[in-house]
C-alpha cells in the first residue's frame, strides 16, 4: 500500500517518474537509491552519475541550483543526457542539502514542455523535506542504527510527503467505493473509525460552493484518461476554512475504459499566505503606495526585507540596457560590502556588462525568482554578496524586468515557504513601485524646472537686513502651482517684499503666477507706491480674461528708517516677531483678490519696525489643511516664530516649515529680519533748472557736497560723470531734471532723473569726426557700475563710484568744482555746447 501511495504522490506534480540520487561514500559519484513511478529504464535514467562529468544531475549538485531542462536543453548534454527520454518529456533536477552540506539530488521526469511555477514550488518544497529525511537517516546510520531498517527503500520519499501533509486515495468508479489513507482523513478532519469508505462522507465536509467543481471530475460525460487538478475548501468543526488541493488521474482498464481515479489531496496553505504574511505584504504595499521617488522605494524595500528576514545585505538595482545601476545598499556602511561593490560604490555596478554575471543574467532573462543556497558555486560578485544564501528577485513591471533585488545571508540560510511567498509578492510590488516612482521623478523634475524658472534664483543682499525664502510644491497632482515670492530692491534704500498665491495647481496657474510676479516687479521698480502697484496688478489680471484669481501681500520697507507700508489683496495677514519675542498679526485692511474686480481699491497700512524685528509672509499651505484649521495653523506658526532664535534666518525658516512630509498644497514662506543700518547713507539733491549754465550749477553743487563729505581724491571723476549725465538729460528730454547724490560706506551714487521713459543707449560706433556720442562711454569708463531704472513718469540713470572719504569733511581740493581747468566754467561751456551728450539717447 505504501508503494502505491508514493506513486500516487507523483500525481500532485503530474510527474511520470521520481528518483533520488545520493552522494557515494567516496564522494565521486551520485548513486540511485530510490524511485517511484514508471520503470526507470523506460526513461533512460542510469544507476549513477559521475561528479566529474557533465550532466543535469551533476550540474545541479555542483551549483546548488535546480536545473529545469526541456528536451532542447537536454540535447545539449549529448551522451550525458538520459538516452531513452522521449522528445516530449522534461527533466527537473533539484539539489538535496542540509546545513550547508550537499547530500544528493532529486530527479523528476515530467510529461510536457517544462515545469510551471506551481510545480517548481511544490517540487522545491518536496526536495527540502527529502533532504531533511536524508540528513536524519545519515545521523541515525552514524549512530549505529543503520538506514535500511527505518522502513525500506521508499521511506524517504514517503516521509517527505507526510511532512508536506499530502494524503492519497483510490476511487473505484463503478462502485463508488474509496480507499483513503490516514493523512487524507486527517486533512478533512475525519477520524479513521468514523470513515465508512463512501465518497459522500468526504464530500459532506466540503464547502457547498465547491461541490460542483469536485463532482464534475467524475461526471460520466467528463471522464477522460489523464489528470486534472483543482483547489477546494473544507469547513473544520471549529468553523475555520481550510484550503486543499486535489490532483487526480483517471486510469483505464485493458481496453481504455475509465476504471479508477487515483487522487492526491494536499494542504494548500503553503500556496496561500498566512495571516502574518498577508499583513506583512499589506504593510509593504501601503508603504510603497506612499513612496513617491525611487529613493523612497529603495528605503521601503530595504526596511521590509533586511530585519524581517534576518538578512545581512540587501541591494536594489535598476536595469538600464545591459547594466545595473544601484539605487540602495543596506547596510549603508561601505566596509560591509565585498570588494567589487566597494570599488564602484553608489555608481554603476558591476563595471562590466551584465553578461559577465551569467547567474544574474539568467535570472533576469527568465524573470523568475532564484533562491540560491550556500556553496552554489556562484561568480565572485554574487558569492561574496551572500555566502550562506542569496535570493535573486527580478522586478517585473509592464511585461518586462525593470530591476533586481538581491538579498544575501552570511550564515547558511534555509528558504521556508513563508519567505518564498513574501519574496514573490515583494518582487511584483517593487517592480510596479519603481515604474511609478520613475514617472513621478520625471514629472517632478519637469515641474521643479518650471517652478524654478518662475521663482527668483536667489534673493538680493539687503543693507540692514536679511531675507530668506522657502518653497515646497504640493505632493499631489502636478507639482507646480501658483505660490510665488519676490524681493525687489528699490531706490533710496527701500525694498519691496511680495508673496502671493494663484488659484489651483496646474501649468495654467504657474503661467499666471509668472506673469503677475513679473508685472508687480515692473510696477514696483517704476517707483509706484504699494497701493498703486497692487491696483495695477489687479487690472492686469482682470484684463487677461482668465478664470483664475490670485491673492497677494505686498510690503515696501524703508531699510534706513524701518518704516513699512503694507497692502493686502485677499491674502493672509503678515506676521511680526518683535525683538522681545512677542508676535502679532499685522492688521491690514486689505481688499479682494487680484482678478476679481477691475475697480477694486486697496488700502495701505503703515507700521514702524524696530531693529531686530522679523517679518513673515506666508501662503495658506503652511497654516491650513484638511486636518488643520487656519486659526490653529497661524497660532502654530506664531508659537514657532516666538520660540525660535532669529539670529539664523535660514534655520528659522526651516523651523517654521515644521513637518510637511505630506502636503496637499504649495507652501511659500518669505522672512525678512530687519537689523537696521549701522551706517546710514548720506543724501543730497538738486533740482536742475533748464538754464544755459545748468551744468555749471550742478557741478558746483556736487563739488560743495563732496567737500562736505570729505571726498577729494575721486572728485574729478564724479564731476565728469555729473556733467555727462546732466547734459544728456537736458539735451534729450523735456520736463524737470533732478540730481541726487548718495554716499553709503565707500560707495558714492550719482543719479539723474528725468521725465522721459526711454532708456539711454550706448553708441555702437563712434568715429574721430563725431561731435557727440561719447558721453555714456565716459560714464561707463569712470564708474564702478552704472545703469538705468524706470521711475514714475520717467527714468533714472545712475552711476556708482568707489570713493575714499574723510568723515570730518576736511578737504584739500581747490576751487568750487575741483582742480583748475575742471571748474564750473568748463561745466557751463559743456552745458551750452551740449558736449558729452549721447545722440539719440533719451
Amino acid at each position: 500500500m505504501e508503494h502505491a501511495v508514493t506513486e500516487q504522490a507523483l500525481v500532485f506534480a503530474t510527474a511520470a517518474l521520481t528518483a533520488v540520487y545520493v552522494l557515494s561514500a567516496d564522494s565521486d559519484e551520485l548513486r540511485l537509491t530510490e524511485t517511484a513511478g514508471g520503470p526507470r529504464a523506460l526513461y533512460g535514467l542510469p544507476t549513477s552519475y559521475p561528479l566529474s562529468g557533465r550532466s543535469p544531475v551533476a550540474d545541479a549538485f555542483r551549483t546548488g541550483r535546480p536545473q529545469w531542462s526541456t528536451s532542447e536543453k537536454l540535447a545539449a548534454y549529448g551522451e550525458n543526457a538520459p538516452r531513452a527520454l522521449p522528445a516530449d518529456m522534461s527533466l527537473g533536477t533539484l539539489p538535496l542539502g542540509a546545513d550547508g552540506r550537499r547530500l544528493g539530488c532529486l530527479v523528476v521526469v515530467y510529461p510536457g514542455d517544462g515545469f510551471d511555477a506551481e510545480q517548481r514550488n511544490f517540487l522545491e518544497l518536496y526536495a527540502d523535506q527529502i533532504a531533511a529525511q536524508l540528513k536524519a537517516g545519515t545521523q541515525a546510520q552514524a549512530a549505529g542504527g543503520g538506514a535500511a531498517d527505518r522502513g525500506g527503500p521508499l521511506s524517504v520519499l514517503r516521509s517527505a510527503l507526510d511532512h508536506l501533509h499530502v494524503g492519497s486515495f483510490t476511487l473505484v468508479l463503478n462502485t463508488g467505493r474509496i480507499d483513503a489513507d490516514a493523512q487524507l482523513l486527517e486533512l478533512v478532519d475525519i477520524t479513521p473509525d468514523a470513515f465508512d469508505g463512501r465518497v459522500e462522507t468526504l464530500l459532506a465536509h466540503t464547502v457547498p460552493e465547491d461541490l460542483p467543481a469536485l463532482m464534475s471530475i467524475v461526471e460520466p460525460g467528463q471522464l477522460t484518461l489523464g489528470g486534472r487538478d483543482l483547489e477546494f475548501r473544507i469547513r473544520r468543526p471549529s468553523g475555520e476554512l481550510r484550503w486543499l488541493r486535489l490532483c487526480c488521474r483517471i486510469q483505464g482498464d485493458a481496453v481504455g475504459t475509465p476504471e479508477r481515479l487515483l487522487g492526491l489531496v494536499a494542504d494548500a496553505s503553503y500556496l496561500r499566505p498566512t495571516a502574518d504574511e498577508v499583513s506583512r505584504v499589506q504593510r509593504l504595499s501601503a508603504a510603497l503606495a506612499n513612496a513617491m521617488t525611487v529613493r523612497d522605494v529603495s528605503l521601503v524595500v530595504t526596511a521590509a526585507l533586511h530585519e524581517p528576514l534576518g538578512a545581512d545585505r540587501v541591494a536594489l538595482a535598476e536595469l538600464e540596457g545591459d547594466r545595473l545601476v544601484v539605487t540602495a545598499l543596506d547596510p549603508p556602511e561601505r566596509g560591509a560590502w565585498p570588494g567589487m561593490w566597494r570599488s564602484e560604490w553608489r555608481s554603476e555596478w558591476p563595471d562590466v556588462p551584465l553578461r559577465a554575471l551569467p547567474t544574474l543574467e539568467a535570472a533576469l532573462h527568465e524573470g523568475r525568482i532564484s533562491l540560491l543556497p550556500s556553496g552554489g558555486g556562484l561568480e565572485p560578485g554574487l558569492a561574496d554578496m551572500g555566502a550562506g544564501g542569496l535570493a535573486v528577485l527580478p522586478l517585473p513591471a509592464q511585461g518586462r524586468v525593470v530591476g533586481v533585488c538581491l538579498v544575501g545571508w552570511q550564515k547558511p540560510h534555509a528558504f521556508c515557504p513563508e519567505e518564498r511567498s513574501l519574496l514573490t509578492a515583494t518582487a511584483g510590488l517593487v517592480g510596479q513601485a519603481l515604474m511609478r516612482a520613475h514617472a513621478y521623478d520625471a514629472e517632478h523634475e519637469l515641474a521643479t524646472m518650471l517652478q524654478r524658472s518662475l521663482l527668483p534664483r536667489r534673493l538680493p543682499e539687503l543693507p540692514g537686513g536679511v531675507a530668506v525664502a522657502r518653497y515646497l510644491p504640493a505632493m499631489s497632482g502636478l507639482e507646480v502651482g501658483g505660490d510665488w515670492y519676490d524681493v525687489i530692491p528699490l531706490p533710496n534704500g527701500h525694498v519691496a517684499l511680495v508673496i502671493g498665491d494663484v488659484q489651483g495647481h496646474s501649468a495654467g496657474a504657474a503661467t499666471i503666477m509668472g506673469q503677475i510676479r513679473t508685472a508687480i516687479r515692473a510696477y514696483a521698480v517704476e517707483g509706484h507706491p504699494p497701493d498703486v502697484v497692487v491696483c495695477h496688478a489687479n487690472r492686469l489680471l482682470v484684463g487677461m480674461e482668465t478664470e483664475l484669481f490670485a491673492t497677494c501681500a505686498y510690503v515696501e520697507l524703508d531699510m534706513e528708517e524701518g518704516d513699512a507700508w503694507f497692502v493686502r489683496a485677499g491674502h493672509l495677514p503678515p506676521l511680526l516677531r518683535h525683538p522681545d519675542g512677542s508676535t502679532e498679526e499685522v492688521e491690514v485692511e486689505g481688499g479682494p483678490p487680484l482678478g476679481v474686480l477691475a475697480d477694486a481699491e486697496y488700502a495701505m497700512t503703515a507700521v514702524g519696525l524696530a531693529p531686530g524685528t522679523v517679518l513673515a509672509l506666508l501662503t495658506d499651505g503652511l497654516v491650513e489643511s484638511a486636518s488643520l484649521p487656519l486659526d490653529d495653523g497661524l497660532l502654530r506658526v506664531r508659537g514657532a516664530l516666538s520660540d525660535a532664535d532669529p539670529s539664523d534666518a535660514g534655520r528659522l525658516a526651516d523651523l517654521l516649515l515644521g513637518d510637511l512630509s505630506r502636503r496637499d498644497d504649495d507652501v511659500a514662506l518669505l522672512l525678512l529680519r530687519y537689523d537696521g543700518m549701522k551706517v546710514r547713507p548720506t543724501r543730497a539733491g538738486w533740482a536742475v533748472w533748464r538754464l544755459p549754465d545748468a551744468v555749471m550749477h550742478a557741478r558746483r553743487f556736487t563739488g560743495r557736497t563732496l567737500r562736505s563729505w570729505g571726498v577729494s581724491k575721486e572728485a574729478d571723476m564724479v564731476l565728469l560723470v555729473v556733467s555727462e549725465l546732466v547734459t544728456n538729460a537736458l539735451v534729450h528730454t523735456q520736463g524737470p531734471v533732478r540730481l541726487d547724490l548718495t554716499l553709503a560706506g565707500d560707495r558714492l551714487r550719482v543719479a539723474v532723473s528725468d521725465s522721459s521713459p526711454r532708456a539711454p543707449a550706448k553708441p555702437v560706433l563712434v568715429d574721430w569726426e563725431s561731435t557727440g556720442g561719447r558721453g555714456l562711454l565716459l560714464v561707463e569708463a569712470m564708474s564702478t557700475t552704472w545703469g538705468s531704472v524706470p521711475v514714475s513718469g520717467g527714468k533714472q540713470v545712475w552711476s556708482e563710484v568707489v570713493v575714499a572719504h574723510r568723515p570730518d569733511g576736511t578737504d584739500g581740493a581747490n576751487g568750487a568744482g575741483g582742480p583748475a581747468g575742471t571748474g564750473g566754467e568748463a561745466g557751463g561751456a559743456a552745458g551750452r555746447m551740449g558736449g558729452g551728450a549721447v545722440d539719440g539717447a533719451g
